[in-house]
């Protein structure tokens, strides 16, 4: 069955010429083929401030240039979200960008007024269940070192104190080791691992 899915480019820079922007390619052009209706959002082509206070976050406005972003989000039964890991981490970018659009309101809903004497509760319910995400991450180390050694630690935090925070799941991730030496025969076969992916809408 078509899903409606959501493809989140979270490479810091936009040139176009990184694994990131191959794979993102190889997975739309899989889920287009296969009917699914595909939605793609570039965060290194928008323009945001970073949030800098709590106050900010949960009663500041939500940037004008995040709103469509905000309905792509909503739109969506399945997001998946590419970046590379820099420094242990998803590109700040990247979190800056999480951060600003996973806001009360939107990721998190309250539950009507709070009883009298009782303070209200704006994170009473998760505002974005029923979506479904998976995780691509390349990185220079190899995938087995980071997933075993590091126990996968910055995957494990968006998963479990972003996405899943907010109601998204299952969460899968595929994780894309060793891409400075990755040979092209190696980048073809992850190609079409994310080709099928696409076709499959997962």
């Amino acid at each position: 069955m078509p899903r409606r899915l959501l493809l989140i480019q979270g490479h810091p820079d936009s040139g176009g010429s990184h694994l990131c922007h191959a794979l993102a390619a190889a997975y739309a052009e899989g889920a287009r083929a296969a009917g699914h209706e595909l939605r793609t959002l570039d965060v290194a082509a928008l323009d945001f401030p970073l949030l800098r206070s709590q106050q900010d976050w949960e009663h500041g406005p939500l940037p004008p240039s995040l709103a469509p972003a905000q309905a792509d989000i909503a739109w969506a039964q399945h997001l998946v979200l590419l970046f590379p890991l820099w420094l242990g981490d998803m590109p700040a970018l990247l979190k800056g960008f999480l951060e600003q659009v996973a806001r009360p309101g939107f990721a998190f809903k309250g539950q009507g007024p709070a009883p009298e004497g009782e303070a209200s509760n704006a994170f009473q319910h998760k505002g974005l269940v029923g979506r479904s995400a998976r995780i691509v991450v390349t990185m220079g180390m190899p995938a087995l070192v980071y997933r075993w050694y590091f126990r996968a630690h910055s995957v494990k935090s968006l998963e479990r104190n972003i996405l899943g925070f907010v109601g998204i799941a299952p969460i899968e991730h595929t994780l894309i080791g060793g891409v400075g030496t990755l040979g092209a025969a190696s980048a073809k076969a992850w190609l079409t691992r994310l080709s099928r992916l696409g076709e499959k809408g997962e």
